[in-house]
């Protein structure tokens, strides 16, 4: 018996042998990559994790637009290096940029037109809940600027109005506007230097601006008695997305009489952020952002950047949302410290 459990063990050695020596290289060369991973620093990694804790995604709006170049002041202003990287974002225009904060990823905030949402009230029927605002940016005017003709708002039934070229805030709010003043007019989209000039050949008998007062082509242009802009009375029918405004002499000397003031109204340009559950990543990411811009809103006031920025009024509020909760802390926070010091 021991003869054959003998014989039985070195055959089943003679059969293993081979098996062995082809697992074997295997086998190190699997232990000698990780070691080699044990032994490899980190390095890779914790930068890519570094570059992305703190980086926050703007959606501006097109190249040329005023949106985008404020988000760029934004960046550099807020700037810290590891500990916070805005990245502006170029894409279709403001009043698309609201599609970029509910679907696109990467996009934590956005520069948008506060009746953008409109458009949402249907496909998101809680769309007001899902977005939350930072900081209302600027009021863009509406300009209805006609021709001498024509003597108010009903004489533009049916005439050619120009809303400047898609992707822009004209574009978008202009007809909306409309709408609800219930004017069914020819509307086109053209550049304005365009339109401007069919105007004064009698092919034009308006032009909307939504833009910041005042507009160089008004100030700048030279115009034939009776061209001027239409009054709009804010009523309740502009309450959920609109404000107020004015134009004066003062920014269209050539246009309005001195003493002379034309009532119409303005649409909030908005710094929106997704509604994110406090404690998660991203809340955490805006409300670093949050507090840096706060705090540093003074830099943006200073030479070198946009003159809009002078007149940005942290508490200002924005009808129909919601602002951020770490917005409203540290507006709070600032507003006890402020109390105190006296």
């Amino acid at each position: 018996m021991n003869m054959i459990s003998r014989s039985s063990i070195l055959l089943a050695l003679a059969v293993l042998a081979p098996i062995v020596l082809v697992l074997q290289p295997a086998t190190l060369d699997a232990q000698t990559q990780g070691a080699r991973k044990a032994q490899r620093p980190p390095t890779q990694i914790s930068e890519k994790e570094k570059m992305n804790a703190w980086t926050v995604g703007l959606a501006g709006g097109l190249l040329e637009g005023a949106p985008l170049r404020l988000a760029a002041e934004i960046a550099r202003v807020v700037d810290d290096g590891p500990n916070l990287h805005v990245l502006p974002i170029v894409t279709r225009g403001a009043t698309e940029n609201l599609n970029s904060l509910l679907y696109l990823r990467g996009v934590d905030t956005a520069i948008i037109n506060s009746d953008a949402l409109e458009e949402y009230k249907v496909q998101v029927p809680e769309i007001q809940r899902r977005i939350t605002y930072l900081l209302n940016l600027f009021p863009s005017e509406l300009h209805i600027f006609v021709r001498p003709e024509i003597q108010s708002l009903q004489d533009l039934a049916g005439k050619k109005v120009n809303f400047n070229t898609q992707g822009t805030a004209a574009a978008y709010s202009g007809p909306l506007i409309f709408s609800r003043l219930g004017i069914k007019s020819e509307n086109t989209f053209i550049p304005h230097q365009v339109a401007l000039e069919q105007m004064r050949k009698g092919e034009m008998a308006a032009v909307v601006f939504i833009t910041s007062k005042p507009v160089d082509a008004f100030v700048r242009g030279r115009w034939e008695p009776g061209f001027k802009f239409l009054p709009v009375k804010y009523e309740s029918k502009f309450e959920d997305y609109y404000l107020p405004a004015l134009l004066e002499a003062g920014e269209y000397p050539g246009l309005i009489k001195q003493g002379e003031r034309i009532p119409t109204i303005a649409v909030p340009t908005v710094l929106v952020a997704f509604n994110w559950p406090a404690g998660t990543n991203r809340y955490q990411r805006v409300a670093r952002f949050v507090d840096t811009l706060f705090s540093r809103i003074d830099k943006l006031q200073a030479p070198g950047f946009d003159p809009k920025w002078k007149s940005i009024n942290l508490a200002a509020t924005v009808p129909s949302l919601a602002r951020f909760a770490a917005a409203q802390e540290w507006l709070d926070r600032h507003a006890r410290a402020a109390q105190v010091s006296r």
